[in-house]
């Protein structure tokens, strides 16, 4: 698959590496040419560099992977003819003082970006765990693959994302529509906050037999 990357840090990098190992096909695009330069060099020879625009019609694929702040410009930088049709990847999280989400008017960050996208199909993916837990080969815990949720209205766009998932080794979990996405950011939010103050989040759901009652 021909995959595009809009960004150059730690997420563009992790996930980058596991689909270059996939076999996939890379363009990034960043801010910094060298930065990008530096990242397509990382990933190897299936991974080159271009602009915004570029990188956004590259492929069949497009990974938002930049600071929620920055997401207008980059898309209006990356612009809806290249992004038109797109499978487009939100892996933002606007999470802010406090461990809340920045925007309060129950508008998500993802249902934002296909504001801006129009024509691209979006999928709230990736964003609920750190760079690092993606970087793993694969991402698993006690022997149990670690779920991505998938959020989106598209299915061919979910079937996408979801094959991305599973070529790190990852099981892709329906979380609903796009108008679900909020309700997985906020999770995310709520999660990064327990383990930061020290708790685990498992230990409050109970296994999934007694999900409904014993």
């Amino acid at each position: 698959m021909r995959i595009g990357i809009l960004g150059t840090g730690g997420m563009a990098d992790a996930l980058g590496t596991q689909w270059a190992r996939a076999g996939h096909e890379l363009m990034v695009g960043g801010r910094s040419a060298d930065r990008a330069a530096a990242l397509a060099a990382r990933l190897g020879p299936t991974a080159r560099t271009g602009s915004w625009s570029e990188a956004a019609g590259f492929g069949e694929a497009v990974l938002l992977a930049v600071s929620h702040p920055a997401v207008p410009e980059v898309l209006a930088a990356a612009g809806p003819e290249a992004l038109g049709g797109r499978v487009l990847i939100d892996c933002t999280n606007a999470i802010v003082e406090g461990f809340r989400l920045e925007h309060r008017d129950g508008v998500s960050m993802a249902e934002r970006i296909a504001r801006i996208a129009t024509g691209a199909r979006v999928v709230k993916a990736f964003h609920h765990c750190h760079e690092d837990v993606w970087r793993m080969r694969p991402p698993a815990f006690d022997g149990e693959p670690l779920a991505v949720p998938l959020c989106g209205d598209d299915p061919d766009a979910l079937a996408t994302v979801g094959a991305l998932v599973r070529d790190l080794g990852c099981e892709p979990v329906a979380a609903g529509g796009l108008e679900r996405a909020g309700l997985v950011e906020a999770m995310t939010a709520l999660l990064v906050g327990l383990w930061v103050g020290g708790e685990d989040p498992r230990a409050m759901l109970p296994p999934k037999a007694f999900a409904f009652g014993g």
